[in-house]
């Protein structure tokens, strides 16, 4: 039996304590050594000397220790110092970003390590949390974090934020009665406290039951660590690439020592061009071009609010495929808010209740004033006498906010827009009794005399000395009232009222809203009854208040982009499914469904399904609600295994396996606990939903601006790879040099390629499917073109040099080749700049970084070219204007033909973009 199911003399028994005197000392102790401090144990911790020897698993960064130590063996040691220049850089970053993301254990022992009143040996004492032990009896109040897992023995008011652990956007009112179900949510164990929630009504006592990594704080934590860390979707990709090139390269190489040797080439020669063709091969510059590039998009997201932890998780944004979601503080406000007032069978929205505060402030009785309005006059007051939240105005002095209960401060808010003075109102009618809110009354009663300001005002209870003033479930005051305030008189409380009210209040809660009532009665006597409850009986109902935690007014527009973009949104939350399901319906997440179709799911249906039938279901169903955190992380796993690309968003400790689990967390950066944000691959400043979407629209821009950089630069290398396989077939001498090509490498891609990451994005980017993480790098036609345009490079070189060479062997064809190279590099990188428009239309200087980038490759080289110095470095020699511009003229012919073959492309895709992009 579980503990929730038990009464309170037995878990006492169970625990062996006495709830008045508590454990002794020397008992605490002995349980101390026999369950540990209460503390989250951190297991299986990458070292950091681990992390760091994972950078260099990678294939591609083997590949180029293999080529430095080729290097080292010919004594080419210029080219094995930029080659492990290359590989350092690369390993520090992908160790800083691993290192940082490993810290969420910390945040998690720091969240639970209170200070906490205990009872030892007759006497409260205050201990750390890691000396609780089962078996202590912890006092609470308002304030205080739950240091561990335990049973509720005593409840005043007792209420509990449990919104990190549960996701619950209400604080969970507490009680010690035993509760008979067995398999419950969380949420739902209302005799129960919880490691990490906050304490925010009353006070009470509760007994520990379990400590550190038996909580159901620590069951997250052993759920965090056994999270493996996925791959991204790039990450993927450019390992997949990294193999491609290494067996190409592999092949090339193989192809060229065997030719050679069957030619009785020499051996030095052939180990030479060997290393050549690796270094032409492989990409030196593509890790560092890529991490430099997402961090140029960090940098951009940041502007957007949006912060990144791990630099992949930009380009991961542009795979996404789903969004989980949770609801509160991420799709809502976090914040509840009275949206319907009902009086007298009157029903109206806040919103344009407004409209007519004056005359609600002005509404009395018999004064000639609106009925309802009349009846909303007295509901507002009453809502915010019978109230312990108190108004709060920030240091400017333009925004109030409540601090207290969420529905208390929701109801101050409400009569605060209206224009009531709720200090005023507090001091003309001064509480002088209450009857505490309880589960079983589930009502509070306050009891307020009149000032003679107050006897002087015309309202109902003007000529009494005391007004008993009540608000709770609808339910609760029916069976207390005898009338209803309905155009401006008391009238009996019949059936036919009575259904009335039960319809509105059933309608509101349908909705998702929470529904309170409130009633009053006039107390004539001039002293209080000794029972006070006896007040709660032949009351007058006034009206029913309706309220709800609205959603963001801008996440309804973010949810359709994504849509659009063939991204899914799913709302994951700890909240009723009614109320999570008008959310959801609201912003449009959920569509209509048919009568048979099931659109969303509990926590309690989620706990029935096996792992298979998770993973046919969750891809059609939008709205999880009552949601333990295990059960996040099972949704965020049966989508990875379907495929999908998952953004997970939370705010909470729960969210944490699912955020780590997520091929992107999102955390919330207000708030959010450090727990999430630790967790996480992306913090929102602004906790606005919206902000995804637009981070996932730069994502795309990002990778589409990352897959040029591979078409350049692979292009490039296929150019370079043309030239060195067919120049020996032809008799020449080696075309281009180990450090030439290294230089092709690393300068003229790099520059180039950074500045690739400046392009804005394309017209389509969100109005397209997201690539797919198994998709290839060269889908989409970009093998093909790296192929074409690099074979277009190389025979243009290739065919300068070797007429060159023809003309004159001893003269300056190797140098040719080499600035041929560049030059028609430059020309591809500014036609590549679009897939679809030609660089006139998207304008020369509209990237200045890529105008600066193609000047300084051209200076650099003319430096290589025409500084004696560096000639000898390179093996080069000075050409003549006429050789130069030679080169120039036949370094444009790529540029032109891509244009063409763009401007081809145009016209068949122009009836299909003219039905996508639809009119102006």
């Amino acid at each position: 039996m579980a503990i929730h199911q038990r009464t309170r003399a037995e878990v006492l028994e169970e625990l062996g304590v006495d709830a008045d005197t508590g454990l002794t000392d020397g008992a605490a102790q002995e349980r101390i050594a026999r369950y540990g401090p209460n503390k989250l144990v951190e297991q299986g911790k990458k070292s950091p000397w681990l992390i760091l020897l994972d950078q260099f698993k990678d294939v591609m960064v083997i590949v180029l220790l293999v080529a430095a130590l080729v290097s080292l063996v010919l004594g080419e040691y210029t080219e094995v110092v930029v080659i492990m220049a290359i590989v350092v850089l690369n390993a520090a970053l992908g160790f800083t970003q691993e290192y940082r993301a490993e810290q969420a254990m910390d945040a998690l022992k720091a969240l639970a390590e209170p200070l906490v009143r205990v009872r030892r040996d007759g006497r409260v004492q205050e201990r750390p949390s890691h000396e609780i032990v089962p078996g202590d009896i912890v006092l609470l109040e308002a304030g205080n974090l739950v240091p561990a897992d335990g049973r509720v023995l005593k409840s005043i008011n007792l209420k509990v934020d449990e919104a990190a652990l549960t996701g619950e956007s209400e604080p969970v009112e507490k009680d010690v009665q035993a509760i008979q179900a067995a398999e419950l949510p969380l949420g739902d164990r209302a005799n129960m406290v919880f490691m990490g929630t906050t304490v925010t009504y009353g006070r009470g006592e509760a007994v520990i039951s379990d400590t550190g990594m038996k909580t159901e704080l620590g069951k997250i934590a052993g759920l965090l660590q056994g999270v493996e860390p996925e791959l991204t979707p790039l990450q993927q990709r450019l390992h997949r690439l990294g193999k491609t090139l290494a067996w190409a390269a592999l092949g090339v190489i193989a192809i060229v020592v065997v030719t050679g040797l069957i030619r009785g080439g020499d051996l030095e020669t052939i180990f030479l061009t060997g290393i050549s063709l690796a270094v032409a091969a492989i990409p030196e510059s593509l890790p560092a071009v890529v991490t430099i590039t997402l961090a140029i998009g960090a940098q951009r997201l940041l502007q957007r609010n949006a912060l990144i932890r791990r630099l992949p998780a930009v380009e991961t944004l542009g795979s996404v495929t789903v969004i989980c979601s949770d609801k509160t503080g991420t799709l809502t406000e976090n914040r509840m808010t009275v949206t319907i007032l009902d009086v007298g069978g009157h029903s109206q929205d806040l919103s344009t209740v407004v409209d007519h505060s004056e005359e609600i402030l002005r509404a009395r009785l018999q004064s000639g004033s609106p009925p309802h309005l009349t009846a909303m006059s007295v509901l507002l007051r009453v809502g915010a006498l019978c109230n312990d939240a108190v108004l709060a105005t920030a240091p400017a002095g333009s925004r109030v906010s409540a601090i207290g209960d969420p529905t208390e401060g929701a109801l101050l808010l409400a009569a605060h827009q209206l224009g009531f003075d709720i200090e005023s109102l507090r001091s003309e009618w001064p509480r002088v009794a209450e009857v505490p809110f309880t589960s079983e009354r589930k009502r509070m009663t306050t009891v307020h005399a009149m000032s003679q300001e107050a006897q002087g005002a015309d309202v109902p209870w003007a000529s009494a000395p005391y007004v008993a003033f009540t608000k709770g479930a609808v339910d609760s005051l029916l069976d207390i009232t005898g009338q209803v305030l309905a155009d401006n008189e008391f009238r009996p409380l019949d059936a036919s009222w009575r259904k009335r009210i039960e319809d509105a209040n059933a309608r509101y809660a349908s909705q998702g809203q929470r529904v309170l009532g409130v009633s009053f009665r006039v107390w004539y006597e001039p002293e209080l009854p000794q029972d006070l409850e006896s007040l709660e009986s032949e009351q007058v109902f006034v009206g029913l208040i309706a309220m709800m935690d609205p959603p963001r007014p801008e996440v309804r527009h973010a949810v359709q982009t994504a849509k659009a973009a063939g991204i899914h949104p799913k709302m994951i939350t700890g909240d009723h499914p009614l109320t999570a399901l008008q959310i959801a319906s609201d912003l449009g997440i959920v569509e209509p469904a048919a009568p048979d179709e099931k659109v969303y799911l509990t926590g309690q249906d989620l706990a029935r399904m096996s792992v298979e039938e998770l993973r046919e279901v969750v891809p059609h169903v939008s709205v999880f609600a009552r949601v333990a955190p295990e059960h996040k992380l099972n949704i965020v796993d049966a989508l990875q295994s379907e495929g999908e690309v998952v953004a997970m968003t939370g705010d909470g400790v729960n969210d944490a396996p699912a955020l780590k689990q997520a091929d992107i967390g999102v955390a919330m950066g207000i708030t959010g606990t450090d727990v999430s944000k630790q967790a996480s691959d992306m913090i929102l400043l602004d906790d606005n939903f919206a902000t995804i979407v637009a981070a996932v629209e730069q994502g795309r821009v990002i990778f589409d601006n990352i897959r040029k950089f591979i078409k350049y630069t692979l292009s490039s290398n296929a150019g370079e790879l043309f030239v060195m396989l067919l120049g020996p077939f032809l008799g020449m001498p080696l075309p281009l040099l180990p450090l030439q090509i290294l230089w092709i490498n690393l300068v003229t891609d790099g520059l180039p390629g950074l500045a690739l990451a400046e392009e804005k994005g394309e017209r389509d980017v969100m109005s397209r499917g997201p690539y797919h993480p198994k998709e290839s790098v060269f889908s989409r036609g970009l093998g093909g073109e790296i192929i074409w345009v690099g074979i277009l490079m190389g025979l243009v070189s290739l065919g300068l040099g070797f007429t060159a060479w023809k003309l004159d062997p001893s003269g300056t064809w190797q140098t040719m080749i080499f600035t041929t190279m560049v030059f028609s590099q430059m020309g591809n990188a500014l036609a590549i700049r679009s897939s679809r428009d030609s660089l006139l239309a998207i304008g020369i200087l509209s990237n200045r970084l890529m105008v600066i980038a193609v000047v300084s490759t051209v200076v650099l080289q003319l430096l290589l070219l025409y500084v004696p110095f560096l000639q000898d470095v390179f093996d080069l020699r000075p050409l003549s204007a006429e050789e130069m511009a030679i080169c120039v003229a036949v370094s444009a012919i790529p540029l032109v033909v891509i244009e063409l073959y763009k401007w081809v492309r145009r016209l068949r895709e122009r009836p299909r973009l003219a039905t996508q992009d639809g009119p102006a």
